[in-house]
């Protein structure tokens, strides 16, 4: 059984700012600003907390040339 501290990145559908920072070599505040920009397509708000929707976040880098 895959306990959820054993679930590789890459098989999350979501991933936490720091997941994400680590998955991507994009640093925590970086992605915390992108988060916060108006109709940001990879974040998914679980109440108060900011999670990143793994798949589009890869969609959103692979488009862009400069961050």
């Amino acid at each position: 059984m895959i306990t959820p501290d054993k679930v590789p990145i890459h098989l999350k559908v979501t991933l936490t700012i720091r997941e994400a920072a680590e998955y991507s070599n994009i640093g925590i505040n970086k992605i915390d600003s992108l988060l916060r920009t108006p109709n940001c397509p990879f974040v998914l708000y679980v109440g108060t907390k900011k999670l990143v929707k793994r798949k589009e976040f890869e969609q959103f880098i692979s488009q862009k040339l400069i961050i």
